[in-house]
């Protein structure tokens, strides 16, 4: 056998036994949770002194859970509560469609590690249901507290840990 043809049978052999990891990967933890408080006026509201200092009370919360990829959605407000996140720990914020969620929960169930998505009241629950959680009642519109914890389980089981964020005054 030629050492172009046993390197080919190496490297066949390699792949064979990398895919199936590569189907099978899945975040460790994916965490979610609502946008901070949101100034009343505009069609894009930025996010109030309270809002600002919950947005840092969630990058401190999750700090050290080795997070590898935040998403957000384009607005100022999931944005602003997403960066102090993502500057701690050196990732760029990813933007996703909020109407489109399915291909976010496609694009998220591709990565290894932990990965927070910020959302917002109307469209969190949908996210933790498609990503197999339980996400209990509705957000309420003064409700900016809610932290999903969900945990990829055996044979395609899901736990949901229902965590709150510090309010700020």
């Amino acid at each position: 056998m030629t050492l172009s043809a046993r390197l080919f049978r190496c490297l066949s052999f390699s792949l064979a036994m990398l895919a199936p990891a590569a189907v099978l990967a899945e975040p460790s933890a994916i965490y979610l949770v609502r946008h901070g408080e949101k100034a009343s006026v505009g069609q894009d509201p930025e996010l109030t002194a309270q809002g600002q200092a919950r947005a840092q009370a969630i990058a401190a919360i999750l700090a050290k859970t080795g997070i590898t990829a935040v998403f957000s959605t384009p607005t100022q407000r999931t944005r602003q509560t997403a960066q102090p996140l993502a500057q701690r720990i050196g990732a760029e914020v990813q933007l996703y469609d909020a109407r489109a969620p399915k291909a976010l929960v496609e694009k998220v169930r591709m990565l290894s590690g932990p990965v927070l998505v910020v959302g917002h009241s109307n469209t969190l629950p949908e996210l933790v249901r498609l990503f197999g959680g339980a996400p209990g009642a509705d957000i309420g519109d003064d409700e900016y507290d809610r932290l999903y914890q969900l945990t990829p389980g055996a044979g395609g089981t899901v736990r949901t840990v229902l965590l709150s964020t510090p309010t700020v005054p």
